[in-house]
């Protein structure tokens, strides 16, 4: 259906606005002169700045005094019914209007090639509307918040219990979240372990690589689900195909795709729409490997200028997962003076700050051959904001040949769930003694030295 704003019906919009200031002031935000015909944008500049000066709407005397133009007074004829079709119509007037003046402003500049700053006016354009939540009032119904949060908030299990007992019950959707670790810590691993999780708990899972294969990857999971390693997947190719099929029919989706290094946001959103209308599926969780390869929207920036980008490229990851509602987690690299650390803090993540003041859970994952070896894969939480995690560390089990990571037994788990590393143990050289005193430990590589010389001073007197 076509819209005529004509001049009696942009009238009856500014009648409206004079009747009712709490109507004005939820209005005055997506309202510009411009939008109006040429004989009544001189009136909306003139209510806009009394209102600005006095904090008050101008009366029809006052406009029929300065301006010359006269209006009805509508104020004991309008309803509440009618104020909610006068908002509908003018947020959808506003909007036409910017979207009007945005197409004919992009005309030169599409003849000078200046597609990023035509993509903007029109988004900018076509995002005007009305604010339709406002948010929670703190003192009205408290059980019922309460409940809401104990319903919606935290129900979202990683697959690693105690991983969630940390997080006071798991992911949230629209959060973001990211594991950082070094090269070849296991970030994709983890974040293929997860997609695992989710897709056998039912959930509608979208995996984006960046960097990996499909195929790779799903090798990778092939391994993981029936338990055996990924030379056996290729030489049981048959009767792996089985178990995935079994295991498929009580599953949600699990899609895998790979993506081009410097994907943007909109690449992304767009396969997801589209795959949501061509599968009629809701996707409930989507991870992206990784963050750092990505490339903002919103701004051109050098790719290695890695502070600017990445802090684009999180902050509009974080507002994707928000628009989606969906549970979002990505990795990031760790930097080089990371490498001989055995604990993590913010001046290890690659890129630096920007994408730490971003994400929502900021988790760590130090792996070494000794740790592997011992079925071993510690993360460090280094942020968290809907829980006290932070500074909390955990060991999970990891499997080397079928590259599963799992929970460990209860009784291999220490307080809170959480497992002492044997390289913290390391760390701790010295330790206080209750009377004050400092009593040494020997470093393992002291203990090693003195067995070997007890070895040698056995060999020597043998002979």
């Amino acid at each position: 259906m076509s819209e005529e704003y004509t001049e009696d019906l942009q009238k009856l919009y500014l009648e409206f606005l004079l009747a009712d200031k709490d109507l004005f002031v939820r209005c005055n935000a997506i309202t510009s002169s411009k939008y109006f015909a040429r004989k009544y944008q001189p009136v909306m500049d003139f209510i806009q700045s009394h209102v600005d000066g006095y904090g008050d709407l101008p009366t029809h005397e006052q406009i029929k005094a300065k301006i010359g133009q006269q209006f009805d007074d509508v104020r004991s004829k309008i309803t509440d019914d009618h104020k909610k079709w006068f908002m509908d119509e003018y947020e959808k007037f506003c909007r036409h209007k910017a979207l009007e003046g945005a197409i004919l402003e992009s005309a030169d500049k599409l003849e000078r090639h200046e597609y990023g700053s035509v993509e903007k006016l029109i988004k900018d354009a076509v995002s005007i509307g009305l604010a339709k939540d406002f948010g929670l009032n703190y003192w009205e119904d408290p059980a019922g918040r309460i409940q809401n949060i104990k319903n919606n908030r935290g129900q979202n299990s990683t697959g690693w219990l105690s991983l969630d007992k940390i997080l006071y019950g798991g992911f949230n959707p629209g959060e973001l979240n990211i594991f950082a670790g070094g090269s070849g810590s296991g970030k994709s691993l983890f974040m293929q372990n997860m997609a695992l999780n989710w897709s056998l708990a039912g959930k509608n899972v979208v995996y984006v690589s960046l960097e990996l294969s499909e195929e790779l990857c799903s090798m990778r999971i092939d391994a993981m689900l029936t338990n055996q390693s990924t030379k056996d997947v290729m030489r049981n190719a048959d009767d792996t195909a089985l178990k995935v099929r079994m295991a498929s029919k009580k599953a949600g989706v699990l899609q895998m795709i790979q993506m081009p290094n410097g994907t943007t946001v909109n690449d992304i959103k767009a396969y997801i729409k589209e795959f949501q209308i061509q599968h009629n599926t809701k996707v409930d969780a989507l991870l992206v490997d990784y963050l750092d390869l990505m490339m903002p929207v919103s701004v051109k920036v050098n790719p290695s200028d890695q502070f600017i980008k990445d802090k684009y490229v999180s902050e509009e990851l974080r507002n994707l997962a928000i628009e989606l509602n969906i549970l979002f987690v990505t990795a990031s690299q760790l930097n080089r003076g990371a490498v001989d650390e055995v604990e993590f803090d913010h001046s290890h993540i690659a890129g630096g700050i920007s994408k730490i003041n971003t994400a929502d859970n900021l988790i760590g994952i130090f792996s070494s051959r000794a740790m592997r070896e011992r079925s071993r894969v510690q993360i460090q939480f280094m942020k968290t904001r809907s829980s006290s995690g932070v500074g909390s560390k955990l060991d999970l089990g990891y499997d080397m040949n079928t590259l599963r990571i799992t929970d460990l037994d209860e009784d291999e788990q220490g307080e809170n769930g959480q497992v002492a590393s044997i390289y913290q143990t390391l760390k701790n050289k010295s330790t206080v003694s209750p009377a004050g005193t400092e009593s040494v430990q020997p470093a393992a590589s002291t203990t090693a030295a003195q067995n070997a010389d007890r070895l040698k001073n056995l060999l020597k007197r043998r002979e």
